[in-house]
């Protein structure tokens, strides 16, 4: 797994890495009978992690084709998949953590100027921040989304209900990517000349800026760096 660390501020780094479509989570061959079965913990979670999956491969796929939304179905099923698809992006910035979970191994890349033994210093703080700041937002999200079991008994979709459910999946895989990132992933540090250069770029005005950013993603081959440096960086 390539992760990048960014410059985007004199002493300001953000971790990146690229989207990688994960492989289709299990499904059970049959859904367990009985209503009170089917309210077992375990069970609504795993098809609630189901269900995000699916819509994050699909949030992925309009992003990279640049797609509007396809109306289908009923009104019912349009306003769901649209704010789950709103939800799916809204987080995409977490999906660092979420791959962080199926790899044992990464490699670090970071400025050339930078001593590695300093970058993975760094990595490691803003891991153990986003595992804080995810482990707090994990907690409130799903006392959130309990108490949003109580609009089930109004008329619709529960809007609330999907936001909050979304939001506690998403959470839950940052922190477990977080941890594995602290204490189970084995780094190896590689300089890198061209993120060099997006330091160098900080001090450009923002067309120059951007000209800079997109020729050190072209040689990177990484397609939305240029739009994370542009949204993070810091004159």
């Amino acid at each position: 797994m390539d992760v990048f660390l960014v410059p985007v501020g004199r002493e300001t780094y953000e971790l990146y890495c690229e989207h990688v479509d994960e492989p289709e989570p299990d499904v059970p061959a049959e859904p367990p009978t009985g209503f009170w079965a089917r309210l077992n913990p375990r069970y609504l979670f795993g098809r609630l992690k189901r269900r995000f999956h699916q819509m994050l491969v699909e949030a992925e796929r309009e992003r990279r084709q640049e797609r509007a939304l396809v109306a289908e179905g009923s009104w019912l099923r349009r306003a769901t998949r649209r704010v789950m698809r709103w939800v799916a992006e809204s987080i995409a910035e977490q999906r660092l953590l979420w791959n962080l979970r199926r790899h044992d191994g990464a490699l670090l890349h970071h400025p050339h100027d930078m001593p590695g033994e300093d970058a993975l210093g760094v990595m490691r703080q803003q891991l153990a921040r986003d595992f804080d700041k995810h482990r707090f937002w994990l907690v409130i999200d799903s006392l959130l989304l309990v108490a949003s079991a109580l609009l089930i008994l109004v008329p619709g979709p529960n809007i609330i209900g999907y936001y909050f459910a979304f939001r506690v999946v998403g959470h839950y895989f940052s922190v477990r990517g977080a941890k594995k990132g602290l204490d189970g992933v084995i780094w190896s540090p590689s300089p890198s000349e061209p993120l060099t250069e997006l330091r160098h770029a900080l001090a450009l005005d923002a067309a120059a800026r951007l000209r800079q950013a997109e020729s050190v993603a072209s040689r990177l081959r990484l397609d939305h760096l240029a739009t994370f440096f542009q949204r993070t960086a810091v004159s």
